[in-house]
């Protein structure tokens, strides 16, 4: 039975690590297209949020997302360390929010996938 499960579980870590490769690659053309504009515009530079690593402020704009009052309830409670979800609403198009929607829920199914993964091998080991 052991041998079955450790074949089960590599089997199914690559199903969030091929939704975490293509995660990384929307992140980067997320980034090069949605952000780099807002960046670029002045009215909107100083509402990414703060930048804590090196693209951050992209995960703080992948915020379009999720609902516009979920992401004001975050905002508000955050103290400013998010992305201000009005001005990120006001200066983005349809394609930029379709595209931080695909990033931002490939790269939460991919993350949450591996911890599980993690867990259920955690788990395994105590057998």
């Amino acid at each position: 039975m052991g041998g079955f499960l450790v074949s089960l579980l590599s089997t199914l870590l690559a199903i969030p690590a091929v939704t975490g490769f293509i995660a990384c690659v929307l992140f980067v053309i997320f980034g090069q297209v949605t952000v780099r504009k807002l960046r670029k515009n002045p009215e909107t530079k100083q509402a990414l949020g703060i930048e804590f690593a090196s693209g951050w402020n992209i995960l703080n704009v992948a915020q379009l997302a999720l609902p516009q009052s979920v992401a004001q309830k975050i905002w508000r409670r955050s103290m400013g360390l998010e992305a201000g979800p009005d001005v990120l609403y006001r200066y983005t198009t349809t394609f930029d929010r379709v595209l931080a929607r695909a990033f931002y829920i490939l790269f939460v199914f991919s993350g949450s996938g591996f911890a599980i993964l993690v867990m259920l091998n955690w788990l395994k080991a105590f057998d």
